[in-house]
């Protein structure tokens, strides 16, 4: 009995792009089952989004550059087929959803794309109310765009594709702006549309922990313009990309990796395994510091008619991570923006002392860094060099401050680079670099590891310990629990801009089902938090899996 018909075929495929001395994808082969869940891998700058951008032709329609070989996608040759001529049976949702967005209003940004695909106006309608339901938005259908959090925006670009009912959907970073509970509900959503109606979904992903489990097949591009393909459980041994649970595998030297949190807990307990004496130890609420370098009480921030933040009381200390949580829409950026002085707030708040509402953009240069969910929005000259020379001329600081600041942070940059061209670690670390010029005590970073792969991350983790070491308050607004779990010393959890909990981070995460990292569910009920709370198991003699390490 034959399988399911190919949905998409690469065959011999090279993707080269203008400038380029080596191809991204070098004769590329890979079959993509109908009703298949596919999901690519592979660290920053592989070629990830090349290959998703082929699918739709995107590449090299709109990207430019050459591609040799043949995509065939719904038995459509998308050398010879432009992209407006498959949205019919492709649908795309970018890393940046906004990007995407061409009407002001929820419901109307749903309808926009089967209104131009020429579908009868009330089955517009209808599955516009069914795809709101489908991604959970419902109470969202008639507020602006612009209101939205980049979470609830990333939901509202997906529900935009699947409503149209395309025959495959390509998703790049999916979930990179979704609270877990709302990463968990999409994926299962979309999990059920491959199940029961045969979709074909592609998808890249840095957040493996997030998507395995519902994976048939996984895609690793290792950056040498290969394309492997394979089972999840395959995969994983083979790949050079480090979810919570290959490190893990790797620790307790596990001939295979566990796909799923259920598979390795079940090992574990058969196992036996033993964790380490810290991670028994009580952790009581600290107490507060005597003399915090942030204090606000009664914050609150309102748009419109919508409390943002409620009546917020916090006291922050020098050298320590805070991370606040919460999910989608809770006032985490609002937080940020507020303890920044940044948008118009009510309540007490100082920073060193300082109310940074009522300081010159000199003064609070000096005491507040804030580092946007894109960083690149900050970013505005055309080189590295240029932009440095401006923030040591705005920081007041010798020439060759913010270089050194760079080079202190692990990046080596050409000064001559446009910051466009630059990748997500490189241009976080810019940013980064740009804002501590001016040695503020108080640093603030809104969802840092968006598009950061496992590597950058902990890059960025080991920068995060530096800052703390030199006796910065870090305040981290994220939905990666993962990382977390990795930096912080407290969390704030945030519901409907009130704060709802507020402890170290090893108590709050892991007495919450939405928030716990993948280890920690793994071996609950103990506080178990990351792989190196886990004591290591001898290797059998002679033992070796092959995975690269």
């Amino acid at each position: 009995m034959s399988g399911p018909e190919p949905a998409v075929i690469f065959d011999d495929v090279t993707v080269t792009y203008p400038g380029r001395d080596q191809p991204t994808l070098r004769h590329a082969d890979l079959t993509i089952p109908e009703g298949d869940l596919t999901v690519v891998v592979g660290r920053t700058g592989t070629g990830k989004s090349t290959l998703l951008g082929a699918i739709n032709g995107l590449v090299p329609h709109f990207s430019g550059g050459q591609l040799r070989g043949a995509v065939v996608v719904c038995g459509r040759d998308t050398r010879t087929t432009r992209p407006r001529d498959l949205a019919d049976v492709v649908g795309f949702v970018p890393q940046d959803p906004v990007s995407s967005f061409v009407t002001d209003r929820v419901d109307d940004e749903i309808a926009y794309g089967m209104e131009q695909l020429g579908i009868e106006p009330r089955a517009i309608r209808k599955r516009v109310e069914e795809t709101l339901d489908l991604l959970g938005i419902a109470d969202l259908r008639h507020r602006p765009l612009t209101t939205l959090s980049g979470g609830q925006q990333q939901r509202v670009a997906i529900a935009a594709v699947l409503a149209g009912q395309p025959r495959v959907v390509v998703l790049d970073e999916p979930t990179s702006a979704l609270d877990p509970t709302a990463a968990h509900d999409v994926l299962a959503a979309i999990a059920a549309l491959v199940h029961d109606l045969g979709l074909t979904v592609v998808l890249a992903e840095h957040r493996l922990e997030r998507v395995t489990q519902f994976a048939d097949r996984l895609v690793w591009i290792p950056g040498d313009g290969r394309v492997i393909a394979g089972s999840p459980e395959d995969m994983l041994s083979a790949t050079d990309v480090r979810p919570p649970l290959v490190r893990l595998a790797d620790r307790l030297h596990w001939d295979r990796v566990p796909v799923s949190v259920r598979a390795a807990r079940r090992r574990a307990q058969a196992e036996r395994i033993r964790l380490a004496p810290a991670v028994s130890e009580p952790v009581g609420i600290p107490d507060p510091p005597a003399a915090p370098v942030v204090s606000v009480r009664g914050l609150g921030v309102r748009y419109g008619q919508l409390d943002a933040l409620h009546s917020i009381d916090l006291d922050l200390a020098p050298a320590s991570v805070t991370v606040v949580m919460g999910r989608n829409g809770s006032g985490k950026s609002s937080l940020l923006w507020a303890l920044a002085g940044a948008l118009p707030s009510s309540g007490r708040l100082r920073v060193a002392g300082i109310d940074p509402r009522d300081a010159d953009s000199d003064r609070a240069r000096g005491l507040v860094a804030l580092v946007p969910q894109t960083a690149s929005d900050l970013l505005y000259l055309p080189s590295v060099h240029a932009e440095c020379d401006q923030a040591d001329a705005e920081s007041s600081q010798p020439a060759g401050a913010c270089v050194s600041r760079l080079a202190e942070l692990g990046h080596t940059l050409d000064p001559r680079t446009d910051p466009r061209d630059l990748s997500e670690g490189q241009r976080l670390g810019l940013v980064l670099a740009v804002q501590l010029t001016g040695e503020p005590p108080v640093v603030l970073l809104d969802e840092p590891t968006r598009g950061l792969d496992y590597d950058a991350k902990d890059h960025l983790a080991a920068i995060i310990r530096d800052l703390r070491g030199r006796g910065h308050c870090l305040v981290i607004s994220t939905h990666d629990v993962e990382f977390a779990a990795l930096i912080g010393d407290r969390v704030v959890l945030l519901a409907a801009g009130e704060v709802i909990a507020d402890g170290p981070t090893r108590d709050i995460v892991t007495s919450s089902p939405a928030y716990a990292p993948q280890i920690a569910k793994v071996f609950h009920p103990s506080p178990v938090l990351t792989p190196e709370d886990v004591l290591p198991t001898c290797p059998l003699p002679g033992a070796d899996d092959g995975r690269p390490r």
